[in-house]
């Protein structure tokens, strides 16, 4: 990281980054979308007019403001708006429906609600108008598409000073039904993103791209990367192939990326024409967010011809490891990289015990990255202040960690979490289900895909994929959670004890179909 970096990686909250950096560059580029460009410099005047709309609504220090909106320049805006009043946001990925955004909004007792209205064909503020209708102390529904509240900052009180106070609540999904609140502050993101930045080794002269939703953790832990070096990102309300490339190489993007389906879809496009660069300017793809197989790196740096660095990271601690371009092809296609400064990693046994280097044990973090914990659900640290990730894996000689397996019972789909037991719980709903697992299997494209294992009711008729998909729709499940495989078996397999069943042995027995 050069000094410049270095310097403002220590700025306490996000608005003074941004007051940082646009003074430093206020005319270079800080994001591309289509054919609109906002710079730094605009970032913190636009800004600021944004923050003193929302305060002449009532907004506050504290108020607690949801939104749920695509991935635009108007979005970026109002939330870094919400950062200069100091208010706390909780971002709502736009692809979530009822079930999760009644959930978010009832448990963070958001004041106000910014929606898109129609947005992709899907009515957004008459989801909002329903949801408000059942809580006890309804949010404020706005829209805040293309048009945001502006006023004078004039009437704005003094940016927020503390950068350790939560003011960010981002929705995971845990081993229950329901979402987790996962509580940031402006310097445990601010910390991630300086992480990133750091392993990535980008400069000035980088052109990079945010093809994942802002409303994504990674929003403002990419931000981060391109306030800390003044570099520009193309950003992508809707990311599909092979419209995007247009603007990939219109606008000469040097890094690209986001998880594994991202790098399976560059490889598809190139696969078009492998004699030709897919984008002449790419030098790198990176992400992380979905398990990386190594076909997939050594498939990437040989048909692409560009170097691929993934890394590990999950809501509750942005970046954890990454690659370095500079490590061998050995560590960047088998292991999650190396931990950066700061970022503890302890292996240890089911007790918390520390394990040797080389040996599998539960993931334990501890560092400034990391999150404060939980909106309302357990402590997820040990008594040494160690966040409990319920991954498992060994870190090698070199100081590489290796991830072997999940105790947690997630599914990551495209970068995404998915809950086993939400979608469980809705199957036993089903007349023509006895019983069903949910696993999460290898997927090229996806990272993992879904699968349901169902086990029926004696003389049921045998239930097909688009039946049981179609069911799980009418129950309000969001799209990206549906099963796409479906294993119909006379009897799961369970132990001899609890009768516990051994989701071990349906991932071994449909890995390899």
């Amino acid at each position: 990281m050069n000094e410049t970096a270095h310097a403002l990686a220590t700025s306490g909250t996000f608005w003074e980054l941004i007051e940082r950096r646009a003074a430093l560059t206020p005319d270079l580029p800080f994001l591309i979308q289509d054919d609109r460009t906002l710079t730094f410099g605009e970032l913190r005047t636009r800004g600021e007019r944004v923050a003193a709309g929302l305060y002449g609504m009532g907004v506050r220090p504290g108020t607690v403001v949801a939104w749920q909106l695509p991935t635009r320049l108007e979005t970026v805006l109002l939330s870094f708006a919400l950062a200069r009043i100091g208010a706390v946001q909780t971002p709502l990925i736009p692809f979530y429906r009822d079930r999760e955004i009644g959930f978010a909004l009832r448990e963070s007792k958001a004041g106000f609600f910014a929606v898109p209205g129609t947005w992709r064909g899907f009515d957004h503020a008459a989801m909002a108008g329903r949801l408000a209708a059942g809580l006890d102390r309804p949010p404020q529904v706005f829209e805040a598409y293309e048009t945001l509240p502006d006023g004078d900052p004039a009437i704005l009180p003094p940016p927020p000073a503390d950068g350790t106070s939560v003011r960010w609540i981002y929705w995971t999904s845990g081993t229950t039904s329901d979402p987790k609140g996962v509580l940031h502050t402006d310097r445990s993101l601010i910390a991630a993103g300086s992480c990133l930045a750091h392993a990535l080794r980008l400069s000035a002269a980088d052109v990079g791209s945010m093809a994942f939703p802002f409303a994504h953790v990674a929003g403002p832990d990419y931000s981060v990367m391109l306030l800390l070096y003044g570099f520009p990102a193309v950003l992508f309300e809707h990311f599909a192939m092979p419209d995007a490339l247009a603007d990939y190489r219109r606008h000469g993007v040097t890094v690209a990326g986001g998880s594994t389906a991202f790098y399976s879809m560059f490889l598809a496009e190139q696969r078009k024409a492998p004699d030709e660069p897919l984008i002449p300017t790419l030098r790198l793809l990176a992400g992380g967010g979905a398990p990386k197989p190594p076909e997939v790196y050594h498939a990437v740096v040989r048909e692409m011809g560009v170097q691929l660095t993934h890394g590990y990271g999950m809501t509750e601690v942005p970046m954890i490891t990454m690659g370095d371009p500079d490590d061998t092809v050995e560590q960047l296609a088998g292991t999650e990289g190396r931990p950066p400064e700061g970022m503890e990693i302890r292996i240890t046994d089911e007790d918390g015990k520390p394990l040797p280097h080389g040996t599998d044990g539960e993931v334990r973090l501890r560092g400034e990255a990391v999150c404060k914990g939980y909106l309302a659900s357990a402590n997820p640290f040990d008594a040494e202040g160690f966040l409990i990730t319920g991954d498992v894996g060994h870190v090698g000689p070199g100081g590489h960690l290796v991830l072997t397996g999940r105790l947690k019972d997630i599914i990551i789909r495209k970068g995404e979490n998915i809950s086993a037991k939400e979608i469980e719980d809705l199957l036993a709903r089903h007349p023509g289900v006895g019983d069903a697992a949910v696993i999460g299997l290898p997927d090229e494209e996806r990272g993992e895909r879904v699968c349901a294992v169902v086990e029926q009711p004696p003389h049921a008729a045998a239930l097909t994929l688009p039946e049981l998909t179609a069911y799980l729709r009418g129950e309000g499940l969001s799209t990206h959670k549906l099963p796409e495989q479906l294993e119909l078996v006379d009897a799961l397999p369970r132990n001899e004890t609890l009768r516990k069943v051994l989701k071990y042995q349906l991932r071994d027995r449909y890995t390899t179909t």
